[in-house]
């Protein structure tokens, strides 16, 4: 393993040791048995950061049964004291921000302030569930049965499975591991092989929090061959992934033969719609907020931007004016708006994806690579002209490539939203009140934004519905994703029972 690396990013950090190429197993600083390890690169200079192991398959059921074996456990202790060690961890997550944000940075890509952002955001999660944890009520049922008490109790589903996905390295990881340890469940984390390091990072800050061995797991290797013996794997009850439609549809079949709890957030290729109401600038600069987050690499970007005919070249000027005050660089310094894509590989689809548009009579309005300041960075790009024949209505580009439709009416508007397999998010732009309505409850879509880009939080019950996914993250039903439902009888000593 390449120390000479690890020294050089270490010394950028407050606290090295947040700094980990070991995968985490049981409460143990795990190398590979077999000798494979994989580099992490940064995607803004295409420098290696450190090196991670690949674990063999008895390394990955190792820690199922310390998670199986930690289950007992932490199943058996109160939800106030499960509150305690959680809420101990959220104020770690806090207090080692900064360290948080430059790894995510560097490994992500992403600007520092949006990492900033990201590590609050996924400490809230985690302060959400320590709280929720202490409602899982059940509920007391009116008894059809003499002499007898009925009733429910909430019991934790046992060993739970995260994969998780690159562009959100830490809230991800939160999002579910909070719930599922407030629920009295251990988890068995297998984080993106480009973005290791904050999940790592997270599992030291669980260590000094009091999460005991074996109940938070990292686990690194060859992504095919980890998801297929945590998904073959019995005694693994539930998992919970984010990440394409695709692969998620792959962990669905797998899981089939254990019949786990399944719970999935998948692509969103969300629209983004304009009323004739709207002021053209004021929806325009919502627009470029909505579509270049996370440089686009992420599933509630504006994919399609579905404008009423009446404004849609004011639109269309505003968007192309404040999309060209965007900067593109490192993360690391300052006034940058975008980073760089994750991989040279995301380039060449982005610019496919753009290459497909025009050859079917899409109009490039901005978007000059030449100008792009490396090899991993993808100048953000406005098209008009879009159409449903094109890849970039089709796919979700995660990439900074906004396509813009003219519309006629409400309903040809919700028609072209809804002409998607995908279901996760969609943007309504007017003021309206009818129209309003009328989008919020015809919209497929499992959840709806009006005049907000910002529509995530621990409160919410985030999900999407068709192809989009299965099951919600936060909320006061995230936490049910680990739970089961178990139902009781008391009937009175010396009754007589019966059906």
């Amino acid at each position: 393993m390449n120390m000479k690396l690890s020294r050089t990013l270490s010394t950028m950090l407050d606290d090295p040791r947040l700094f980990r190429q070991h995968a985490y197993v049981n409460g143990q600083w795990t190398h590979g048995e077999g000798g494979r390890e994989e580099a992490v690169f940064d995607p803004a200079t295409g420098e290696a950061l450190g090196y991670i192991p690949w674990l063999e398959a008895h390394q990955i059921r190792a820690a199922v049964d310390a998670a199986e074996a930690a289950f007992v456990h932490w199943r058996a202790l109160r939800a106030d004291e499960r509150c305690e060690r959680l809420l101990a961890w959220y104020d770690l997550l806090l207090a080692n921000r900064e360290d948080l944000a430059t790894i995510m940075t560097m490994e992500q890509g992403k600007p520092l302030p949006d990492a900033r952002g990201e590590v609050e955001y996924g400490a809230s999660f985690v302060r959400w569930f320590a709280e929720e944890g202490k409602r899982t009520f059940g509920e007391t049922i009116p008894s059809h049965i003499p002499n007898a008490a009925l009733g429910t109790i909430k019991e934790p589903v046992g060993i739970a499975a995260l994969i998780t996905p690159w562009n959100f390295p830490l809230a991800m990881i939160t999002r579910k591991a909070a719930a599922a340890l407030a629920a009295g469940c251990p988890v068995i984390v297998k984080p993106a092989g480009e973005t290791p390091f904050s999940a790592l990072a997270l599992a030291e800050l669980a260590e000094r929090a009091g999460i005991p061995a074996g109940i938070f797991n990292v686990v690194l290797g060859e992504p095919a061959e980890v998801s297929q013996i945590l998904c073959a794997e019995p005694r693994v009850r539930a998992l919970s992934f984010t990440g394409s439609t695709r692969v998620g549809r792959l962990l669905l079949e797998q899981s089939a033969g254990t019949v786990k709890r399944v719970s999935l957030e998948l692509g969103g290729d969300a629209p983004f719609v304009v009323g004739p109401d709207m002021d053209p600038k004021e929806a325009a600069f919502a627009a470029v907020a909505a579509k270049f987050q996370t440089s686009g690499q992420d599933c509630l970007a504006a994919d399609r931007i579905l404008v009423h005919e009446s404004i849609h070249d004011e639109f269309v000027a505003h968007f192309a004016e404040r999309m060209a005050a965007l900067t593109l660089g490192n993360g690391l310094e300052s006034e940058v708006d975008l980073g760089p894509l994750i991989h040279r590989q995301a380039v060449e689809k982005a610019a496919g994806i753009v290459d497909d548009a025009l050859s079917k009579g899409a109009t490039l309005v901005a978007g000059d690579q030449s100008a792009a300041p490396g090899e991993n960075f993808f100048m953000p790009v406005l098209l008009t002209g879009l159409t449903r024949d094109m890849r970039l209505w089709q796919e979700e580009s995660f990439a900074p490539i906004a396509g813009v439709m003219a519309y006629a009416d409400d309903d040809e508007a919700i028609a072209l939203a809804n002409d998607t397999q995908y279901g996760l998010a969609a943007y309504v732009y007017t003021h309206d009140i009818r129209r309003i309505w009328k989008f919020l409850r015809a919209l497929e879509f499992g959840m709806v934004s009006v005049n907000s880009v910002k529509m995530t939080g621990p409160p919410v019950p985030f999900g999407g519905v068709k192809q989009s996914g299965l099951g919600r993250e936060g909320g006061t039903t995230g936490i049910d994703e680990y739970l089961e439902t178990k139902y009781y009888c008391l009937g009175a000593l010396g009754s007589v029972s019966g059906s």
